[in-house]
């Protein structure tokens, strides 16, 4: 059986970009990039905030973008899920079903996925003003009002970022309650722009009729009393989880679940495998930052791989921009 000097598991601007830096580099990764190919970025309209796309793009271009600059240098993609790997021995093992691959280096860009409010209507309207990023999306709500769902730091954040935008932010909560902590909770409750719904869920995103959102329809969780709601944006913010369910027996990972990389370095516990991307990031979640962390990623792999007696590739002294 072939072994490969690259698996790249995931294909969004992480993957992608580690792709691209490996194939330029002679590794002829191989990219299994999942049925959901893309990542975020494909739930997500129009992108103005990455560098080079001076007039935004969509979200889906951009990821087949991203796609095709690696594969014009050789990568080579199997869009399909890994369903098992074993990194207790080299060369690396994964499996997309019952087809087995291997590799002396494996790069894991799975990325994470926004945690959702489980509706029908929610998921046609992602896009058409259901969002799951205050900093991707806040700047598309200029002048109007949105609704931000969560009960967390990170609702309160991205209730009080949206306050630079929005003409009125409505934080909806289940509870009275907060699990945010009690200085964003007040901050949030002192800023005029905002105002707090509770205890409220969401039953229903209105709009799917005419493919824009337009409301919501809201109950009260003690009276079960409905309630609609008008709004222009919905931000939907109750976490992130990130996609390392195929890897928590054999990475090192926080109490969340996201992989844990060395300093200044894609590293995992496991010489040989590193960590790029929102798998790893749960602090800034860009696909800017993303990208970076692909960059880095290949080449660690790449002087990794370099470093072994014996391998054809020479090792960077430094990095380089070509």
């Amino acid at each position: 059986m072939e072994t490969r000097d690259l698996i790249v598991i995931g294909g969004g601007p992480a993957g992608y970009t580690a792709a691209l830096y490996a194939a330029r580099a002679n590794l002829e990764p191989l990219v299994i990039e999942g049925f959901q190919w893309g990542g975020q970025l494909m739930i997500t309209s129009e992108v103005e905030n990455y560098p080079g796309y001076a007039d935004g793009v969509m979200g889906p271009q951009m990821m087949a973008d991203f796609r095709r600059q690696a594969e014009r240098f050789g990568a080579e993609f199997v869009t399909d899920d890994v369903t098992k790997v074993d990194f207790s021995e080299r060369p690396f093992r994964v499996w997309v079903g019952d087809e087995e691959h291997r590799a002396r280096t494996v790069i894991v860009a799975t990325g994470a996925s926004a945690r959702q409010l489980g509706l029908d209507s929610e998921l046609k309207l992602q896009g058409r003003g259901v969002t799951y990023c205050a900093t991707c999306d806040g700047a598309f709500y200029r002048d109007r009002e949105v609704v931000v769902v969560g009960g967390g730091d990170s609702a309160m954040e991205e209730a009080l970022f949206l306050t630079r935008f929005a003409s009125k932010v409505t934080l909806v909560h289940r509870r009275d309650e907060f699990r945010a902590s009690q200085i964003m909770v007040d901050r949030a409750r002192e800023h005029e722009k905002i105002e707090f719904l509770t205890p409220y869920v969401v039953e229903e995103v209105l709009g799917v009729a005419e493919s824009k959102l337009a409301g919501l329809r809201l109950r009260n969780v003690e009276t079960d009393e409905p309630l609609e709601l008008e709004t222009d944006g919905l931000f939907v913010a109750i976490g992130h989880d990130p996609n390392t369910g195929l890897f928590l027996d054999q990475l090192d990972h926080d109490e969340n679940g996201y992989l844990v990389t060395s300093p200044r370095s894609t590293e995992t516990n496991v010489p040989g495998v590193f960590a790029v991307g929102d798998v790893q990031d749960h602090v800034y979640r860009q696909a800017v930052t993303a990208a970076g962390s692909g960059c880095m990623g290949a080449l660690d792999a790449e002087r990794f791989l370099a470093a072994e007696e014996g391998h054809p590739h020479e090792a960077l002294a430094a990095p380089r921009e070509a």
